[in-house]
């Protein structure tokens, strides 16, 4: 499975997966050049002992283990706020209200990340599906999916399914956009 953005040449893209297996068995994609600006962070590097003590139950289940938030329950499903949305875990911008849209999924929807760098995906082969799992770039954390082909009409054609317990959205006006 590949992901593909049909996006401006400005745009980031992301490539085929490669034949290089993780630990997991999961495959990681790699993110090609799109002439936008790489967004990168030093990388945050913690115990599982600090993740536990620094992140709720729910957001350590989701985030460190890879778990799903049950659709239509997140903070951010339903949401319209403008502003933009970082990863819950380390605070690295990954997402923008003007590119979330409304799937009707249960969880928040985005046709593409922020910018390029801001987010990895690896191939997902868990119960039995083949899926591109969305981890944050900085930290490692657990997002969500990003499925392709669905028929949203969006930009890309892409639906980054993103667990709403992932992220914490920053209102336009206390954004400083």
């Amino acid at each position: 499975m590949s992901i593909f953005h049909n996006r401006s040449k400005s745009m980031p893209v992301a490539v085929p997966p490669t034949d290089v297996a993780t630990e997991s068995g999961a495959a990681p994609l790699q993110q090609a050049t799109g002439g936008e600006t790489s967004v990168s962070q030093a990388p945050v590097e913690k115990t599982d002992a600090q993740w536990r003590e620094e992140l709720s139950p729910e957001e350590y289940r989701v985030l460190r283990q890879a778990g799903t938030e049950r659709p239509y329950t997140g903070e951010y499903w339903d949401t319209h706020t403008r502003g933009v949305y970082k990863c819950r875990a380390c605070g690295t911008e990954l997402f923008t209200s003007n590119e979330k849209f409304d799937s009707h999924c249960g969880w928040p929807s985005f046709w593409a990340p922020l910018a390029e760098g801001t987010v990895r995906y690896i191939h997902d082969r868990t119960l039995g599906m083949e899926r591109v799992e969305v981890r944050c770039a900085t930290c490692d954390s657990h997002l969500g999916h990003v499925f392709d082909g669905e028929g949203y009409g969006t930009p890309t054609d892409q639906r980054y399914c993103i667990n709403s317990v992932s992220l914490q959205l920053v209102p336009t006006d206390d954004a400083g956009h």
